[in-house]
């Protein structure tokens, strides 16, 4: 499964309807409504969790994942040391990070790219993507009917 910046993960293209989705990877294995009224899909089989967003007319805005085939730029992430993920992205417009703590877990937030690495004893376990909010504070959709 490949991230896709500022677009999506694998096939997921951000805009994306609950029908598109479903088009590709079929219903989901869990389905429910957050706090804010969006609709979450969850995909064990993939390890996605995939967020539409009420307030953008149910498009796809946010995806978490946590499979071990997940790559950036050719190179896995599940797993790794967020150190040496770090180092690898400098050189691709990923220099910033903003970091949080929980308890054992760590967040690491790179605005521009709008993608935390979450990490367990310094090891990335889950990757969080979502739709980028253009120079008009709106959403930049990628999928194009």
């Amino acid at each position: 499964m490949k991230i896709n910046p500022k677009t999506g993960i694998d096939k997921l293209i951000f805009g994306m309807l609950q029908k598109d989705v479903e088009a590709l990877y079929g219903k989901p294995s869990k389905s429910f409504k957050d706090e804010d009224e969006n609709t979450v899909y969850q995909y064990n089989d993939q390890k996605l969790r995939l967020t539409f967003y009420k307030d953008e007319d149910f498009k796809l805005g946010y995806i978490v994942c946590s499979s071990q085939d997940l790559v950036l730029f050719d190179k896995k992430i599940i797993g790794r040391n967020v150190s040496d993920v770090q180092k690898e992205l400098n050189t691709k417009d990923y220099a910033t990070w903003e970091k949080e703590e929980f308890d054992t877990l760590e967040n690491y937030f790179n605005e521009s790219n709008w993608m935390i690495f979450q990490t367990e004893f310094n090891d990335v376990v889950k990757v969080e993507v979502g739709a980028i909010i253009n120079n008009k504070d709106e959403f930049d959709w990628k999928f194009k009917k």
